[in-house]
């Protein structure tokens, strides 16, 4: 049995950045408290807990005056940088390029939107900590969508303008755009702004030629993963033998019966070390096979 690794998949640019920061940081000495998991991915919040990060909510934020704060890729909206400051707590912002320019967008839409009483949509998904920021941006309400059934929330009487959350998937916001601008009153006053970054949209593609050159799949990502879910459903739709795990402990032998090729894979928040950790165990499962069969 053949085992791969796909070389495009991993951590993105704004994750490597932020571990980036995070170990420079922890390199310095003492702890560092991070608002929220650095990356939605628990085995390697565990690792980096092992260095001194400490994974704190905002309502630990009053006992934290003369710490050092970490937010992470997702961002935050200015409530949190405002109620830091009070509070005399240092900051180390590893806010995504992509997901601060997004921010920036996110008030820029509202500002259009402001005089003609039009709304702000963002296909996301609610409560993210992303989709928190986003929609914190601002003190007028933001509308949040995640699947057609919630476009009855959008008065199509009005115009919209309608973003994404990062780490959608592009075909979803395109069917989405495209019934938007077939209900609404006036097509001309739906404003659409493709905000997906590409770095993590442009493995949809990949991932589909990927999983289809291979017998069985394993797709390693964290469970609070948006990203992760996103990208194995499609691995799943071109294989469906995919199998999602979060550590190699998760891995069942029957997955593998009668598979000569097994690929592994895994989201933008997925580490390196974590996939060699599975395709290890596949590779010692596959050393157990062939004792037994001889």
């Amino acid at each position: 049995m053949r085992v791969e690794i796909d070389d495009k998949s991993g951590f993105c640019f704004g994750v490597v950045r932020a571990i980036t920061e995070a170990e420079r940081a922890l390199a310095e000495g003492g702890t560092v408290y991070s608002l929220g998991d650095i990356v939605h991915n628990r085995i390697e919040v565990q690792r980096l807990e092992q260095l001194g990060l400490r994974t704190v909510t905002h309502a630990d934020m009053p006992h934290l005056a003369g710490c050092r704060l970490f937010i992470r890729a997702h961002g935050e909206p200015p409530t949190t940088y405002a109620a830091a400051r009070e509070m005399n707590i240092g900051i180390i912002d590893a806010t995504c390029p992509v997901v601060a320019r997004l921010q920036r967008r996110v008030k820029e839409a509202h500002e259009r939107m402001r005089p003609t009483g039009g709304q702000v949509v963002i296909l996301g998904k609610r409560g993210h900590a992303e989709v928190v920021g986003l929609t914190g941006q601002v003190a007028d309400p933001t509308i949040v969508i995640e699947r057609e059934e919630d476009l009855e929330l959008i008065d199509f009487s009005r115009p919209v303008y309608f973003l994404s959350q990062t780490t959608q998937s592009i075909g979803l916001f395109e069917r989405l755009g495209a019934e938007m601008r077939r209900r609404a009153a006036d097509a001309g006053q739906v404003y659409i702004d493709d905000t997906i970054c590409r770095q993590v949209s442009n493995r949809e593609q990949h991932l589909t030629e990927f999983s289809g050159r291979f017998d069985a799949v394993v797709f390693v990502c964290g469970r609070k993963s948006s990203n992760g879910k996103v990208l194995s459903e499609v691995c799943r739709r071109a294989n469906p033998r995919t199998h999602v795990v979060e550590e190699a402990s998760e891995i069942d032998p029957a997955w593998f019966e009668g598979a000569a090729t097994v690929g592994i894979c895994g989201a933008t928040s997925t580490p390196k070390w974590l996939m060699q950790d599975v395709a290890d165990a596949i590779g010692n499962l596959n050393s157990e096979f062939r004792i037994q069969n001889s």
